[in-house]
């Protein structure tokens, strides 16, 4: 019983044997292997390496145009809101010219201003005829004194009475805002409709229609306001500084 016991037993392992063999030739269980591919250096494209780009120079800032006086003096012109009206009247200024020297003060700024006059018979002062070299439109106007043609040219107060009361001409001394009603500095001869037009507006409602002088018109005024402690509304202030802009070279007058 005993030597049938190992038979058995030699027997199974010998079937385990070929059973395990039958297996590794037969491939079954046995993993396929991934197929391999190559590339053939001729075709295959190598990696580029990244291009630096060179940093951009700062371009160096455009110089900067130096303020004209004119400029540089408007800083100095307070800034404020326009006060009422209440209360003005031209007399309070003045109520005819200034006459010293033997001549009223119309007459002089005719004889400053025209570019050739001629006086009146036997006066040392009165301007008869004359041409204006108008700075408000550019016309050349022909003056002749008379009823009806003296009114062709006109003097102007650069800043009106009216907008100096309303910007600080209130706090002025009568002698002071007689001054500035007969102010050389204040005054000009320009075309009488030119100023009916501009009448008692500010540079923000008004500028002469010849551009070529917009930069000498403002700058007198900015002059005026300096010279008595009249102040500027944010609207008027704002335009004589974009003008000022463009004419680097222009100073204040001074009469």
């Amino acid at each position: 019983m005993k030597s049938a016991s190992s038979s058995n037993l030699l027997i199974g392992a010998v079937v385990v044997v070929f059973f395990f063999i039958g297996t590794l030739f037969n491939g079954e269980d046995s993993p396929e292997p991934e197929p391999r591919y190559t590339t053939s250096s001729s075709t295959q494209s190598p990696t580029p390496s990244p291009t630096l780009e060179p940093t951009p120079s700062p371009s160096p800032e455009a110089p900067q145009p130096a303020s004209s006086p004119a400029l540089s003096a408007l800083a100095n012109v307070p800034i404020k809101g326009r006060a009422p009206k209440t209360g003005y009247e031209r007399d309070l200024f003045a109520t005819d010219w200034d006459y010293s020297f033997g001549c009223d003060m119309r007459n002089k700024i005719l004889r400053r201003d025209f570019s050739e006059f001629n006086l009146r018979s036997g006066s040392t002062c009165i301007v008869e005829t004359g041409v204006l070299q108008d700075p408000y439109t550019g016309e050349a106007i022909s003056f002749q004194r008379g009823v009806g043609t003296s009114n062709a040219v006109q003097i102007d107060h650069v800043v009106s009475l009216s907008d100096a009361w309303q910007k600080g001409a209130q706090q002025l001394t009568s002698d002071q805002r007689y001054a500035l009603y007969n102010d050389p500095l204040n005054l000009l001869a320009v075309s009488g409709p030119a100023n009916s037009q501009k009448s008692d507006s500010d540079a923000a409602s008004w500028l002469p229609a010849n551009k070529g002088y917009r930069c000498a018109f403002v700058a007198r005024q900015v002059a005026v306001k300096l010279s008595y402690n009249l102040w500027m509304t944010h609207a008027e202030f704002d335009t004589i500084a974009s003008i000022l802009s463009s004419c680097p070279d222009q100073s204040l007058p001074t009469r």
